[in-house]
């Protein structure tokens, strides 16, 4: 849980839960998958429980209290620790001990989930929650029914690309998800071109599926290379389809290029 996120791109950081297990090539060097062990959690892997986080509910209503008081509307990345559209898994404490039955109404990460968005976002107004996942195929399986008809205006849907097999993939599976939709293509491994044709049967490009793109490259000990020119590429096609785009790092130690420093949003404090 973090106020005043050091993610760029984000106002806070809420975690329901910690743990996942990796997808994708981009996850290879998964930053929370090293931070978790460091700190003791054995929360990663389709064979592990996810950690419980029992005071996010009470973070989620602080950030909701400021942004009203302030009359704003902040940005909160769900979750750095976890992919909430992960299928439900068995949930243990801060020591990695299952709950007592009399002690916890919640046993999967299902449950948490389910009362993240029945009851947070709905008492959220002046938050808008990013959810980010590498699984935008479930998304339509797990949001309230009423949110596939009608989506809550303070939620965005985004996947993480990080070559053009992904983008091909993944976007696509986003655009099934009615609502806002944006992309965090980080790490980006290789060019990515989003105006190539769907393979959705329709005549649309990647890019006309979502309203937001994130971009950059890996940063930490195994990073792989970032070419700036497939930043500019992005850059230049979002230019040209009137969609934000952010570009947050090369690798966290090489300077951004000044033309390269391009930090849009959706919508504005």
């Amino acid at each position: 849980m973090a106020k005043n996120s050091k993610i760029e791109w984000t106002n806070h950081t809420a975690n329901l839960w910690w743990g996942c297990m990796k997808v994708t090539k981009g996850c290879d060097n998964c930053y929370a998958l090293t931070f978790a062990k460091r700190v003791g959690n054995n929360v990663w892997g389709n064979d592990k429980p996810r950690r419980m986080i029992k005071d996010v509910w009470s973070k989620i209503g602080k950030f909701q209290k400021e942004a009203e008081k302030q009359n704003e509307i902040h940005r909160v990345f769900v979750g750095s620790m976890m992919d909430i559209f992960e299928k439900p898994m068995p949930l243990v404490d801060h020591k990695g001990n299952p709950y007592p039955e009399e002690e916890n109404e919640f046993w999967n990460t299902g449950q948490l989930r389910d009362k993240f968005f029945n009851e947070i976002v709905p008492n959220s107004p002046n938050l808008m929650f990013l959810l980010l996942t590498k699984r935008p195929s479930n998304i339509n399986k797990y949001i309230p029914e009423s949110w596939k008809e009608n989506p809550p205006k303070n939620v965005m849907f985004g996947t993480s690309p990080v070559d053009q097999e992904t983008a091909n993939k993944l976007i696509v599976q986003l655009s099934k998800v009615k609502g806002q939709r944006f992309l965090s293509i980080e790490p980006q491994l290789e060019k990515v071109d989003l105006m190539v044709e769907a393979n959705d049967g329709t005549d649309r490009v990647l890019l006309d599926m979502v309203d937001w793109v994130i971009n950059g490259g890996e940063s930490g000990h195994g990073k792989r290379p970032f070419d700036t020119d497939w930043g500019r590429l992005l850059r230049d096609d979002c230019k040209k389809k009137g969609i934000p785009f952010f570009f947050k790092q090369i690798d966290k130690i090489q300077a951004i290029p000044e033309d390269l420093l391009i930090r849009e949003f959706p919508i504005k404090n």
